[in-house]
C-alpha cells in the first residue's frame, strides 16, 4: 500500500456569476482587480459553452489559465479541460431514441451516466502563458494540442 501526502495549497475560490455576454468583460476586470490567478468554468453554464471563444479570449488577454469542462473550450484556446466525452454521450443518446421509437417506455429505461471522461490539454495556450505542464499530466492527457 501507499502512502499519499497532501499539503495544503493555500486557495482561494470565489465564484462569479455572467448573465450576459456583456458581462465578460466586467467580469475579468473585476476579477484582475481582486487579484485572481486563474479560471475555472463549469461545463453546465450554457451562456459560456456559447461564449467560449470570447471567454477564452479574456483569460489570455489577463494572462489567466483556464480551465473548462469542455474539450471545445480548450480547442478555442483554454489551458485545459476534464469532462465527459460528448460524443459518446450523445451516440448513448441515440439508443435511447432507438428504443423509445421501437416502442420502450421512457420512464422504464435505465438512467446512464458518462462512462468516458477526457482530459485535453493546449500546450500552445501553456506556452502562452509562460506555464509548463508536467510530463506526468501530459502523459495522462487524451489529447495534448500543439
Amino acid at each position: 500500500m501507499h502512502k499519499v501526502y497532501l499539503r495544503p495549497i493555500n486557495v482561494r475560490l470565489s465564484q462569479v456569476a455572467i448573465g450576459a455576454k456583456t458581462d465578460i468583460a466586467a467580469t475579468f476586470d473585476g476579477m484582475a482587480a481582486q487579484g485572481v490567478t486563474a479560471v475555472l468554468v463549469l461545463p453546465d453554464d450554457p451562456l459560456l459553452t456559447n461564449l467560449r471563444r470570447r471567454f477564452v479570449e479574456m483569460a489570455a488577454k489577463y494572462g489567466l489559465p483556464s480551465f473548462f469542462g469542455l474539450r471545445e473550450a480548450v480547442e478555442a484556446g483554454g489551458l485545459m479541460s476534464y469532462g465527459e466525452n460528448f460524443g459518446q454521450t450523445h451516440f448513448r443518446a441515440a439508443h435511447y431514441v432507438d428504443k423509445v421509437l421501437k416502442g420502450a417506455n421512457p420512464a422504464e429505461l435505465p438512467v446512464e451516466q458518462p462512462t468516458r471522461f477526457e482530459l485535453v490539454v493546449n500546450q500552445k495556450t501553456a506556452r502562452a502563458l509562460g506555464l509548463t505542464i508536467p510530463r506526468s499530466v501530459l502523459l495522462r492527457a487524451d489529447t495534448v494540442i500543439e
